[in-house]
């Protein structure tokens, strides 16, 4: 009886997994290029960007120690508002409905588990975007292409085609961790509350995670926090680009070498292990003005490469996957985390 509950419960949270992935890889997410539009503002994380903003116009103060206290409040609020319903509700479905019928309520967990966790990924529309950057430089329409650098965080309205690449491929490889292997990770090991945290803790660093004035004390507990969840992802993912670089017949010991050479060039701690890897499996320089230089221009940026970066990432995706299973089925044998 035992054996056959926890092969149902691994059967099911493998199959949570694979149809959230399929899940947003066929409907994806909606454009930020469209703020105003209603399902942009319902999605999940565009909640938990607005419930960030709103709580920290409430936790500033003059002293900065006591500001900082405020940060821990405010990282540790968004986190628990968002992760313990998932978690009450996921319980709640699997320990109430089994006493109405068995089946209904791993079907209702299943179905929930596949939305949360898809809101919890973003492949589809990076992907597109990607891809409509491309035929943009491919046609060399520059107005068009820009509107696809906005992952990267910079001025795009002066770009030009090599530039416009360098943005799409460094943003692909940031992104990469933050928005599909961390998030894999973190279900992996901690289910679907685990991925909703971890959608939490990048939101929060993403909205006040900067040293400026502004958000350098109340955004300090989630930036760091950040930085240490994303610290073993980063460098695994980097080691899995070289892998999927070999299998793809790209630059594998190129992309080894420079991601160990140029890592260390990025602000962020952890970011410029899979652009450096990604730059050196592409054979191309990666260039944020002003702030970093990565990988040898060996060969031009192009969008060429903007396409062979997109399937190294997919790669990377399946092969990440594979090893994220033995931990999944380990983890809910010994445990069952909602």
């Amino acid at each position: 009886m035992v054996a056959n509950v926890l092969f149902e419960l691994i059967s099911v949270s493998i199959l949570i997994l694979v149809l959230a992935i399929l899940l947003d890889v066929i409907v994806g997410d909606p454009s930020p290029n469209y703020p105003t539009k209603l399902k942009y503002r319902l999605h999940p994380t565009v909640w938990m960007g607005d419930y960030t903003k709103a709580l920290e116009r409430h936790l500033k103060h003059p002293n900065p120690r006591r500001e900082k206290f405020y940060g821990v409040l405010l990282g540790l609020a968004v986190i628990l508002t968002f992760s313990v319903p998932v978690f009450l509700g996921l319980w709640a479905v699997l320990t109430y409905l089994p006493a109405v019928w068995s089946w209904l309520g791993i079907i209702v967990y299943a179905v929930i588990g596949v939305i949360l966790l898809k809101f919890t990924i973003c492949i589809k529309l990076e992907t597109d975007w990607a891809k409509a950057a491309a035929k943009a430089i491919r046609e060399n329409d520059l107005e068009e292409a820009r509107k696809y650098a906005h992952f990267s965080r910079r001025d795009s309205s002066k770009l030009i085609g090599a530039q416009i690449s360098s943005a799409v491929i460094e943003s692909m490889a940031e992104n990469l961790i933050d928005f599909k292997l961390s998030p894999i990770s973190a279900y992996a090991y901690f289910g679907v509350t685990g991925a909703v945290a971890f959608r939490a803790v990048n939101t929060l660093d993403g909205m006040v995670g900067f040293k400026t004035k502004e958000h350098i004390n109340t955004g300090w507990f989630s930036a760091n926090l950040d930085t240490v969840i994303n610290y073993v992802p980063t460098r695994l993912a980097s080691l899995l680009i070289v892998v999927a670089a070999a299998i793809l017949g790209e630059d594998w010991r190129s992309s080894w070498r420079i991601a160990k050479r140029d890592h260390a060039k990025t602000p962020s701690r952890n970011h410029g292990w899979p652009m450096g890897a990604m730059a050196g499996a592409l054979r191309v320089q990666l260039e944020k003005p002003g702030q970093y230089v990565l990988g040898d221009a060996v060969e031009e940026l192009s969008a060429d490469k903007i396409l062979r970066a997109l399937r190294i990432r997919d790669v990377t995706i399946v092969l990440w996957v594979l090893l994220s299973l033995p931990v999944l089925i380990l983890v809910r044998l010994y445990v069952f985390p909602f």
